[in-house]
Parts: structure tokens; C-alpha cells; sequence
């Protein structure tokens, strides 16, 4: 135990040497680091509240169907909650809707002229999301004794497309960045291993293996991940509550969406990708150069 506790205390205290000695080059590949995971961060919440905005805007659209003469609403009622995707189910006797139609009318004794009720049955039902209207209303058409199913088909598609629309760009923006960060830290890395290739030499020749010469390096790539991520969470936490107070006071009409993670699922999210790109960009670069001298 005690010979595991030595070895990594000689590899934390190469890493933090290594960082001393990197000098501007840590500074710029945490900067660097900082600012697109800043963009990064910032482009997760910008897609966060126009999803949350989309889902709400989606959950509105409703379906309504209208009823064969001879079915009721009850009936169908419990059988349409049962589907994925359904939220609500509201029935709309045709009894109740004649009555206020005849109120809104301002007449009475419709009935005796028409010969009865004339309406039938509706539902209105209302789905969880964009997606989850179009296959309600699909499913919907299967059932027997509906008359006719009425919904804002090209809202929902439109939405629908909208949403993977901005799902793919974030992803790309997300892979551009990455290989950004990735660059970046594996030049950094690469410039301090040339920097103190003379004592690598010398560990070489002592007989030290590869796995003690490069493991202090990727120790400070994930330390230039994590200092990234730490520093442009708070930038991110700065820009967001300023937002938010310019918000109130210029658009305090404006509904703003509060779903999506909270600023530590944030941070994890930050600190997650600052640590894989780090350890990424430190192992390529080490292995370059461990090609190189060897």
C-alpha cells in the first residue's frame, strides 16, 4: 500500500512540476480550453430553454375527434389514455355542448325544432410533445367510431423538424469545438515535452518506463480540463444571471423556460467534456512524442 501511495505521489508532484514549468502555454491552453467550453456551455442552455420552449409550445397543439352518432366519449376516454404519449383526455359530451351553444345562441327549444340533438361526442386530447401528436393522432385513426380527427398536423411536423433540426447542429457544434480543445491541448502538451525532452532522455536511460515518463503529462491535460471547465462554469453562471436581470427589467412579459439540468448538472456536463478532451489531446501528444524519440 505504501508503495502505491509513493508512485502516485510521484506522479501528482511531476504533473504539478510540469505545470510550473509550462509558464504561458498552461495559460494558453486553458484559456483556450475556458472559451469553448464556455460556447459549449452556453450552446447547451440556448438548446436547453428552446427545447423546454419547444415541448411546452408542443404539449399545447391538441387533437380533437369527433364521435360517430351512436358512440360516447366515456367509452373511447379510457382506452385513449392508455397510449404513449398522451397527456390529457377531455370529453365533451354533446349533451353539455348543446346547451352552451344554446346559451352562447341566446335561444331556447332548439331541440323541439331540430328534433333533437343534433351534435355528437368530441374529445380533446392533448399530447406530451410534438413528436407524440403526430403518432397519437396515427394510432387514433385505427380506432373505430370516430367521425372525424382534427389537429394541427403541419405545427407539429414543423416542430417536430424544428427540434431535430437544432438536436443535429448542436451536435456538430459540439464535435467541432471538440476537436478544437483537442488541437489545442495536444500542441500544449507537445511543446512541454519538447521543452524538458533532456530529462526524458535522462529517464530513459535510467530505465524508466514510457508509463512514468508520459503519465505526469496526461495528468495535466485533465487539470487543463478541469480548470476549463471550473472557470467557464463560473462565466457561464455570471453571463446567465445577467441575462435573467436584463430579462426583468427589459421583457418581464417574457415567460423564461426554467427545464433543464441545474448549475451542477452543468458543471458535471463542462467538466466531463473538459476532462475527456484534456486526457485526449495529452494521450496523442504523448504518444507522438513517444514515437518520435523512440
Amino acid at each position: 500500500m505504501q508503495q502505491v501511495t509513493t508512485r502516485i505521489d510521484y506522479l501528482i508532484r511531476e504533473a504539478f512540476m510540469g505545470l510550473r514549468r509550462g509558464g504561458w502555454m498552461n495559460w494558453a491552453a486553458v484559456s483556450t480550453l475556458t472559451v469553448l467550453l464556455f460556447l459549449l456551455g452556453l450552446g447547451l442552455q440556448v438548446s436547453w430553454q428552446l427545447e423546454a420552449a419547444l415541448a411546452s409550445l408542443g404539449s399545447q397543439l391538441e387533437i380533437s375527434i369527433y364521435l360517430d352518432p351512436q358512440v360516447r366519449g366515456a367509452k373511447l376516454q379510457a382506452e385513449i389514455r392508455k397510449f404513449e404519449g398522451v397527456e390529457q383526455v377531455d370529453v365533451l359530451a354533446r349533451e353539455t355542448t348543446w346547451k352552451s351553444l344554446q346559451a352562447e345562441m341566446g335561444v331556447e327549444g332548439l331541440s323541439e325544432v331540430l328534433g333533437g340533438n343534433p351534435l355528437v361526442d368530441s374529445l380533446r386530447i392533448r399530447a406530451s410533445d410534438p413528436q407524440a401528436l403526430v403518432a397519437v393522432a396515427g394510432r387514433l385513426k385505427t380506432l373505430k367510431g370516430i367521425d372525424t380527427i382534427s389537429y394541427g398536423s403541419d405545427a407539429a411536423e414543423r416542430l417536430t423538424s424544428l427540434s431535430e433540426a437544432m438536436r443535429w447542429a448542436g451536435l456538430g457544434i459540439i464535435g467541432v469545438l471538440g476537436l478544437a480543445a483537442v488541437a489545442v491541448i495536444t500542441t500544449t502538451i507537445r511543446l512541454i515535452v519538447i521543452s524538458r525532452q533532456k530529462e526524458i532522455e535522462v529517464m530513459q536511460l535510467v530505465g524508466a518506463t514510457p508509463f512514468w515518463i508520459y503519465t505526469p503529462f496526461v495528468l495535466e491535460g485533465l487539470t487543463f480540463g478541469v480548470a476549463g471547465a471550473v472557470t467557464a462554469w463560473g462565466m457561464l453562471l455570471v453571463t446567465i444571471n445577467f441575462v435573467e436581470q436584463k430579462r426583468l427589467e427589459w421583457l418581464p412579459f417574457l415567460v423564461w423556460q426554467q427545464e433543464g439540468p441545474d448549475n451542477f448538472a452543468l458543471l458535471a456536463t463542462l467538466s466531463g467534456v473538459g476532462v475527456t478532451l484534456g486526457i485526449l489531446g495529452s494521450l496523442i501528444a504523448v504518444r507522438r512524442s513517444a514515437r518520435l524519440s523512440g
